[in-house]
């Protein structure tokens, strides 16, 4: 095979524009475990522990990050998401990846190449057959537990909906896995009251449980039921990411009850009906979760599926999200407050798409830190459209001004790619080049160990103390 050749891009001191910030990084950071506490990772395809074989399978198949890319590169939709050879989807990711410059996606790229493929060539039509090859060749061996274990990855939580009978975790748990893998109890779907398609998923719950849920109390019963199931197999994380602000109306559990009896019989809920069976069922899960000390996690301020062409041509993830501009701050403070009130509510971590609403989100976490938990009420890291270096920037120098950086609990991939780990490095060089920034001007103590310390929680001991996976 033809050796590439190339000038390197990702060099050891990448990102790193100090000598302070290269001593932080690779003394301090570099060599830490990773805990991915949030991503869509296939636990299916973690217990069959067969190498993943295609880089296009392994990077392209569901990342709407580069299906974006592609298309606003002109890239028609058959080589995107259609019915294009596994090679002809690669060729034409090679042909946008040039046009990505300034963009997250070329520094992602080159980082993957790197770290799992020890590839330095830019990707692009010139040196893409050859990449192609080269990338095949070491995932025809890989397997996705055994690229886990390369990035040092202890701990990754996916993310499951309550019915998964979470089989292939148990398989996992029942392995011999370098890495942890756990469930995250994702309840999305039971607030969809109000759809046909809730009747659906009614049923599919009852195949779960073994009883009807005729009833409300049933449902509570049944939910109850399932954050069990999970907690016995390792769950220690629960989430929330549906489309549009967080919605708390005064509520009884006589009002919620009249509401299930009224959908069961077929008859139309006004939306005042459907955001009084939401609320109830935040603050009840949210009850749930103290309980279990889990900690739970909101992902807010998504506009969702916009361009309803291709989501009907594709589906419900085909890239076609956008940041919304939701108010959210007195949603927010009802929720956690209510919670708080009655001493029930559990460790807590938002995350918001929209940049605008950063020193919001902070602000709003910092209200509620009691119980003599560092760091209890978490504003997360830069999500989505955020996860990038001006977005992680944004992040880190707001937390820093308004809560506390050291209590952070680091970076997560949000990725659904079993390459997607060198997000963490490209976080921990962009955090390590902030603080020696600092140094350098004099804005912190010029005290590497201290600070070093400082960067080692950030990225791994704030989280293995913050969440309860043993």
């Amino acid at each position: 095979m033809t050796q590439i050749k190339t000038k390197t891009f990702i060099t050891d001191n990448f990102l790193l524009q100090s000598k302070e910030a290269e001593i932080l990084y690779h003394a301090y950071a570099k060599d830490m475990p990773i805990i991915d506490y949030h991503n869509h990772l296939s636990a299916k395809l973690i217990a069959q522990d067969r190498p993943l074989g295609n880089i296009t399978e392994a990077w392209l198949s569901e990342d709407h990050y580069k299906w974006r890319g592609m298309r606003a590169n002109g890239v028609e939709e058959k080589f995107v998401t259609g019915t294009a050879s596994l090679e002809e989807k690669f060729l034409k990711w090679a042909e946008t990846v040039p046009h990505t410059v300034r963009n997250p996606l070329f520094h992602w790229t080159q980082l993957e190449l790197k770290r799992y493929f020890d590839i330095d060539a830019i990707l692009q039509p010139s040196t893409a057959q050859e990449i192609y090859k080269k990338a095949n060749a070491v995932l025809a061996t890989k397997t996705p537990a055994q690229l886990l274990e390369d990035m040092k990855v202890e701990v990754v939580c996916t993310t499951d909906d309550p019915t998964d009978n979470l089989a292939y975790h148990k398989k996992i748990a029942a392995g011999k896995f370098f890495t942890k893998v756990l469930p995250t109890f994702r309840p999305d779907a039971l607030f969809f009251i109000g759809e046909s398609k809730y009747i659906d998923y009614l049923k599919k719950l009852e195949d779960c449980v073994a009883f009807a849920v005729d009833s409300f109390s049933a449902l509570l019963k049944a939910i109850d039921n399932r954050i069990a199931y999970f907690h016995d197999n390792g769950c220690r994380l629960s989430d929330y990411g549906i489309a549009g602000p967080i919605v708390m109306q005064e509520v009884t559990t006589e009002d919620v009850t009249a509401i299930f009896e009224k959908f069961l019989k077929g008859e139309t809920l006004s939306d005042s009906e459907i955001n009084k069976y939401r609320s109830y069922l935040l603050l009840y899960l949210g009850k749930q979760y103290h309980k279990k000390n889990w900690v739970q996690q909101y992902h807010l301020g998504a506009l969702r599926n916009n361009n309803t062409r291709l989501q009907e041509q594709i589906g419900a993830d085909a890239g076609c999200d956008s940041i919304a501009d939701y108010s959210m701050a007195e949603a927010m403070s009802k929720l956690f407050n209510t919670l708080n009130s009655s001493d029930q509510l559990a460790k807590t971590i938002t995350y918001n798409l929209n940049p605008s609403q950063n020193e919001v989100f902070v602000t709003m976490m910092g209200n509620f830190n009691e119980g003599g938990i560092p760091g209890k009420m978490q504003w997360g890291s830069a999500w989505w459209f955020l996860d990038q270096k001006d977005g992680m920037e944004r992040q880190v120098n707001t937390l820093s001004n308004m809560g506390l950086l050291s209590r952070f609990v680091g970076m997560l991939t949000d990725s659904r790619s079993f390459l997607s780990f060198p997000r963490h490095e490209y976080f921990r060089r962009i955090l390590c080049d902030l603080i020696a920034e600092d140094v350098n001007k004099g804005l912190v103590p010029n005290d590497l160990e201290f600070l070093g310390k400082m960067i080692q929680d950030i990225c791994y001991y704030n989280a293995v103390n913050y969440f309860d996976f043993n």
